[in-house]
C-alpha cells in the first residue's frame, strides 16, 4: 500500500500547523516554503482539510489557517481519511458488493485485516504525538562544525 502525495503532504502540513499552533494563524505560503510543497497544491489539500473540519481558514489582515482543535485532539487517521479517503488496499474491503467472491475470498479477509492494522496505528497517533516526535528528532540532530 502506498500513500499518495496528498496523504504525505497533508500529514506534513498538519504537523506544521501543530508545531505553530500557539502562534495563531499561519500563512499557506509559509507552510509551503517550510514543507517544500507547491503553494497551489497545498491550497487544494488545505481546502479539503477545512471542509473536513480539521482546519479553520480566516481571511483578512490576520488571516491564514490554523487547526480547528488542539493538536492532542486530532488523530493522524482523521487527516489521512480526510485527504485520501478510505485506506483500504482494495475496493471490495469497503464494499463487498463490488466482488461476487467477497463472501468466500480469503485474500479479501487479509486485506481487511491489513486495513484494520493500519487504521489502528494511524488512530493511535495524535498531532501532539507528532510534535513531540519532531522535536525529539530535531534535538537528536547535531549541527555540523566547520573548521577553517
Amino acid at each position: 500500500m502506498k500513500l499518495s502525495t496528498r496523504g504525505r503532504y497533508g500529514a506534513r502540513a498538519m504537523l506544521d500547523l501543530a508545531l505553530h499552533y500557539q502562534e495563531g494563524t499561519v500563512l499557506l505560503k509559509d507552510i509551503a516554503v517550510r514543507q517544500g510543497i507547491s503553494r497551489r497544491y497545498l491550497g487544494n489539500i488545505m481546502a479539503t482539510l477545512v471542509c473536513s473540519g480539521l482546519v479553520k481558514s480566516m481571511r483578512g489582515q490576520k488571516g491564514g489557517v490554523t487547526l480547528a482543535k488542539p493538536p492532542e485532539e486530532i488523530r493522524l487517521s482523521q487527516v489521512i481519511e480526510a485527504v485520501e479517503g478510505s485506506i483500504a488496499p482494495v475496493l471490495c474491503v469497503d464494499n463487498p458488493k463490488l466482488c461476487e467472491r467477497a463472501a468466500s475470498c480469503v485474500t479479501r479477509d487479509i486485506w481487511k485485516r491489513l486495513k484494520e492494522v493500519i487504521w489502528e496505528e494511524l488512530n493511535s497517533i495524535t498531532l501532539q504525538d507528532m510534535v513531540r516526535m519532531q522535536r525529539d528528532k530535531m534535538r537528536g540532530q547535531k549541527t555540523p562544525i566547520y573548521h577553517i
